[in-house]
């Protein structure tokens, strides 16, 4: 029986029982305001905020792997695997160069960093970055494949994980009927954990107001107009390119906007209010295949995107670099002229893609290109600047990997002709849960139930 492709109306809600987003956007107005009145405490309820990012580390690793073993070896999609990383692969690169052109643009229009002055002064952090370096090509190629899957699921390498889940499923759909109960138990791990899932983020608000608790104790209010320019350039320029790039995938391959604005704003929340892309992955991955992707489409593409595919940091290393270099023309007189930043443009885009595993990926990667095109000690001085109000900024750029990352499964799910947009047009109403009540999707039917 086809999905009903006709949106139904959600039902409404009591007042008393907001939405998890709404949940969350309490829990962070709250956090922010009892880090601002009583610093102290926002301070001691940190580790709330550690607790609700351990839960969801141990989350991923089973959620990964058993929704690429599903989906490879129970559609028998074993010949599509290689087309798909092909097409995801030519998508990441198409939208990270967006993602540079837009950075570079912004970031020249509105010289933020004009009229900085790059002052040496002791920061350890910085000192720490300078001693770590980003992963060259070579090296990320070995990286991916792990010489023991249980040291990288402890560790949580997510590009591990994948690359271990292909080639057991590979393995897994060789052997054929053998192969089936290994198949089915991979169906119900993968039910298990999206259970396990909901039960998590009911933790969520608690967790993401400690995160913000924390952030305005620690940093204060101040830090706001401290380098506001940067700040507000670099949210303007990922307005702009949410608007115009992922606005403009979403007209062009006829995506329902309104029900994938719905399907990501959960997860993009998380991803905003903790800066991690790790807490929203496993709710990402759930709203995506109730969205309409096809699962074994979500558990190659999602993951793998968490090491190629981030849109929201590479339009920030772009900013930041040339940031650091009008500080450096400030300071010094040193100019760095168009043709010099495209060419730092054309070395982000081969020098990001080595950012798994790596401590403070994106200070290690605009060190290491600052580094090769200002002059000597300009560069740790720059990072120095930028560090102090990072944070503020990675929530911005986490966000947008994590809503980039949600799109690309839809892109190349369109691209395969495998993407259900009627599924997709019901997304967040009571059609949602009874479509999945009547295919056996119990934990689907719960979330749907709840109204997203």
């Amino acid at each position: 029986m086809n999905p009903p492709t006709a949106t139904t109306s959600p039902r409404r809600r009591p007042w008393y029982r907001p939405s998890l987003t709404t949940q969350i956007f309490i829990g962070l107005i709250v956090g922010g305001f009892i880090g601002w009145v009583q610093p102290d405490w926002g301070n001691k309820v940190y580790f709330l905020r550690d607790i609700f990012l351990n839960l969801i580390k141990s989350i991923i690793a089973p959620l990964v792997f058993s929704t690429i073993v599903a989906g490879i070896a129970g559609a028998g999609s074993l010949k599509k695997v290689g087309r798909m990383g092909i097409k995801a692969l030519i998508y990441f690169e198409v939208a990270t160069t967006a993602a540079l052109v837009i950075g570079l643009t912004i970031v020249n229009l509105t010289k933020p960093g004009m009229g900085v002055a790059l002052v040496a002064g002791p920061n350890e952090v910085v000192n720490t970055v300078a001693h770590t370096h980003p992963k060259t090509l070579l090296e990320t190629i070995v990286h991916i494949f792990p010489a023991s899957v249980i040291d990288a699921m402890a560790r949580g390498d997510v590009l591990q994980i994948v690359a271990f889940s292909v080639l057991f499923a590979m393995a897994l759909s060789a052997i054929g009927e053998k192969g089936r109960p290994i198949v089915v138990a991979m169906e119900s791990l993968m039910q298990v954990m999206f259970k396990f899932t909901n039960y998590v983020m009911m933790f969520a608000p608690i967790g993401v107001g400690a995160a913000m608790a924390h952030t305005i104790a620690t940093q204060g209010l101040g830090v706001l107009l401290h380098l506001g320019n940067l700040i507000l350039s670099l949210y303007l320029a990922l307005v702009l390119f949410v608007v115009l790039v992922f606005g403009g995938v979403l007209l062009l391959l006829r995506i329902p906007i309104r029900q994938f604005v719905r399907a990501v704003r959960e997860p993009a929340a998380l991803a905003f209010a903790t800066t991690s892309s790790e807490s929203a992955l496993p709710k990402a991955m759930e709203s995506m295949e109730r969205f309409g992707v096809p699962r074994h489409i979500v558990g190659l593409v999602m993951p793998t995107g968490y090491s190629f595919n981030l849109d929201g940091s590479t339009l920030y290393l772009a900013m930041a670099s040339v940031f650091v270099a009008q500080a450096a023309e400030t300071t010094t007189g040193h100019h760095v002229g168009i043709g010099q930043q495209i060419t730092i443009m054309l070395a982000l885009m081969i020098t990001s893609k080595g950012v798994a595993a790596v401590p403070r990926a994106s200070l290690v990667i605009l060190l290491a290109t600052l580094n090769s095109f200002l002059p000597s000690g300009l560069g740790p001085i720059g990072v120095a600047v930028i560090f102090g109000v990072d944070e503020l900024m990675d929530m911005g750029r986490t966000c947008v990997n994590l809503v980039g990352n949600c799109l690309a499964t839809v892109v190349v799910g369109r691209w395969e002709g495998e993407f259900d947009e009627g599924r997709a047009r019901i997304f967040g109403t009571p059609a949602e849960a009874a479509l999945d009540l009547r295919e056996g999707d119990v934990a689907f039917a719960e979330a749907a139930a709840q109204g997203d």
